[in-house]
């Protein structure tokens, strides 16, 4: 596929994507959420971490509302099922670590998609908003799984009823997002953290996420269940050989990936 409204570079097995209608601060459109479906699923094949982000001066406003036409022509069950889930899933199922490197406002769909990464690194300026009541809707795009698990039940709700901005040190003392970084130090963050997951146990990571998963559905004797045969899995890799015997030798351990 050629990309027309998103980037797309891959170096030192890091793939960036990043949406790319600054104009419109990246505001969703049927093509883009297109792209961005086929980035995430040709990334892993490509990159041991995926980061995606906005250019110019937003992360994503959500929903392009100019996109389908006028009100009367906007299909919102259908977009949601057929364009949105599949990207959402696309992300959530990755298996490789993602991190939404939140450079500005993320709102509406834009919020949510930044939240369905397993890591959100935000710049300080960066605000939140689940905007859809200002419109008559309710969180989409994954808001009403994502909020609850992330920040609580009564925060949740008062970010959806309320449709306030939320900047991004708030989020971060909610358990929104990883980590608020000052704007001039927002992309050392996340190259570093980047490059981090980048050089680290990929597979161990890809265990790692399916464990956390797991979490949400299981009882406690299942999740134990499954700790076990994933840790299982993981002590068979060679990067866990590789992890003990840098351990032993007192050097940095190299890990080779895929």
């Amino acid at each position: 596929m050629q990309y027309s409204e998103i980037l797309y570079a891959v170096e030192n097995d890091i793939a960036t994507i990043t949406l790319n209608k600054p104009d419109a601060m990246n505001g969703l459109t049927t093509q883009m959420r297109a792209e961005l479906l086929h980035a995430f699923r040709r990334a892993p094949s490509e990159a041991r971490v995926i980061v995606y982000t906005g250019a110019g001066r937003g992360f994503c406003s959500g929903q392009d509302l100019g996109d389908a036409g006028s009100v009367e022509e906007i299909e919102l069950e259908g977009t949601l099922r057929d364009e949105y889930e599949p990207l959402l899933r696309a992300i959530y199922d990755c298996p490789v670590p993602t991190i939404a490197a939140v450079n500005g406002p993320a709102a509406g769909a834009g919020a949510n998609l930044a939240l369905a990464a397993d890591v959100v690194i935000a710049a300080q300026t960066a605000v939140f908003m689940q905007a859809f009541t200002r419109i008559g809707l309710i969180p989409d795009a994954g808001g009403t799984y994502w909020l609850p698990r992330q920040v609580g039940f009564s925060r949740a709700m008062g970010a959806a009823l309320f449709a306030e901005k939320i900047d991004a040190k708030q989020a971060e003392d909610w358990g929104m997002i990883w980590q608020a970084v000052p704007d001039d130090e927002f992309m050392d963050v996340v190259n570093a953290r980047s490059h981090q997951l980048a050089t680290g146990p990929t597979e161990a990571y890809r265990l790692l996420k399916k464990a956390m998963r797991l979490s949400f559905d299981q009882t406690l004797d299942q999740q134990l269940e499954s700790e076990a045969h994933l840790q299982g899995k993981a002590g068979r890799t060679r990067d866990f050989k590789e992890g003990v015997m840098a351990f032993l030798e007192k050097r940095s351990a190299k890990y080779e990936g895929r």
